[in-house]
């Protein structure tokens, strides 16, 4: 995230004024037994917690997201499109169907279109056409993995993306996706503000990894973990049921070991944790491979799990290769530890049975589970709230436990989300390890 931001760059940009009452029958009242409209005047802290009295600050604060009194489109003559794009991810499938339900149902938008494989599906050269969706479309969607409308990585020309938007009439426009997505999301909404066009563009975001800044979680994170601590336990019950057993699970995550972090913390059964963001020494005194020695020597066994993004400087200057999306594709530091774990083994004539799992794949195509179920639907309705008051260029996230607006600018301006090795976080794991902060590397 950035060090400091400012109360401007919180600012929600809008397509005009809200002048027609919603169609959503809710109160304006408090404490009337409805639930009720959310006043644009609604604001959530960006901060709540401070190491000092006098640090409180009041004047930094999120948008808060929900149904608004006064909508810009009239649902009558609105029509929305869906897009889904970059890898898999739990939940894809709610977040599609949410958005379907919220505006036919609740606000009575009746055209409602998806297009198929991201933004690429979007190109005509490319010959997919859209799906004109209905409620049997949707019927059971929820009840599977992947994506209904499928997914793709690689960028669009945005004037291509509008052209399309354009002649489909198209009002509001809902992107599901990461990082990746998220840019590209911005630059359509670049490309419909400068030919000044009434189209609302808005995000909803995606990725495993959990590395969106300004929001504290991202859907199928939660179910990622959960499969995550699958994998970890199963490495365990192999590691304890061998002599000198080591399970090794390697786990997303390009640049942010969150997964691999909450899923040590959810199983317990870990005794090396390796991240991208606290560097780690594999060779010599206090490196990784003499403290696991110590570990198995003394224990029987041990459990590592590394983020795969982890110990890229092992690799020397092996030239980056970047997919699609722009993402850097990190070299398998998983096999690499297999084979140097076996090696060191080898060298001081130790026994040792080495059991290494990947879930990767498995872990983006599950169904999503309970948590992230209801996370997707509250996510897809606040972002058809969001659409229908006329926002845009905005992504729904959720901070302090409430839903919020983010401006995209502010996302796509800032460095992805990171484990800060000084937070509650790393020094959790720390202590459910047992690891020393930094293995064989000195103070940074």
């Amino acid at each position: 995230m950035k060090p400091s931001i400012t109360q401007d760059e919180l600012k929600i940009p809008t397509l005009g004024p809200a002048t027609i009452h919603s169609t959503l029958h809710l109160s304006h009242t408090m404490d009337d037994g409805q639930a009720d409209f959310v006043p644009d005047t609604a604001r959530v802290l960006y901060r709540v917690a401070t190491r000092t009295e006098k640090d409180f600050d009041c004047s930094l604060a999120f948008e808060r997201a929900g149904p608004r009194e006064q909508i810009y489109f009239d649902p009558a003559k609105s029509r929305a499109a869906i897009v889904t794009c970059g890898g898999m991810s739990p939940g894809l499938n709610n977040v599609i169907r949410s958005i379907f339900l919220e505006l036919y149902y609740n606000y009575g938008v009746r055209e409602i279109i998806g297009f198929k494989y991201g933004y690429r599906g979007m190109n005509p050269v490319h010959g997919n056409n859209p799906v004109f969706m209905t409620p049997d479309t949707v019927r059971s969607i929820h009840n599977q993995g992947g994506s209904l409308l499928g997914t793709s990585r690689g960028a669009e020309e945005p004037a291509v993306i509008v052209n399309r938007l354009q002649a489909l009439g198209i009002n509001m426009f809902f992107c599901v996706g990461g990082d990746g997505t998220l840019r590209g999301a911005h630059a359509i909404y670049g490309e419909v503000a400068r030919r000044g066009l009434k189209i609302a563009v808005i995000g909803v975001p995606k990725t495993i990894d959990n590395d969106i800044p300004f929001v504290y979680k991202t859907f199928g994170f939660d179910t990622a973990v959960g499969v995550v601590r699958q994998a970890i336990d199963g490495a365990h019950t192999e590691a304890v049921g061998t002599p000198n057993g080591i399970g090794l699970v390697q786990v997303m995550g390009r640049d942010s070991g969150f997964i691999a972090a909450y899923g040590t913390l959810a199983s317990m059964e870990v005794n090396f944790c390796l991240v991208p963001e606290v560097p780690f020494a594999l060779e010599g005194n206090g490196g990784f491979l003499d403290l696991l020695e110590k570990r198995v020597v003394q224990r029987g066994h041990a459990v590592v799990v590394v983020a795969e993004g982890a110990g890229q400087g092992f690799f020397g200057g092996k030239e980056a290769v970047f997919d699609a999306s722009g993402n850097r594709i990190h070299n398998d530091i998983g096999l690499l530890l297999k084979s140097k774990i076996k090696c060191h083994f080898d060298e001081r004539g130790l026994m040792s049975s080495i059991k290494y799992i990947d879930p990767s794949y498995m872990i983006r195509s599950v169904k999503a589970n309970a948590s992230d179920a209801i996370f997707c639907n509250d996510l897809a309705r606040n972002a058809v709230h969001a659409a229908m008051s006329g926002r845009t260029d905005t992504l729904v996230g959720l901070w302090h436990g409430i839903y919020t607006h983010v401006p995209n600018t502010l996302v796509t301006s800032s460095p992805p989300k990171r484990v800060r090795p000084e937070s509650f976080l790393w020094r959790s794991v720390m202590q459910a390890t047992g690891q020393p902060l930094r293995m064989g590397v000195g103070p940074a």
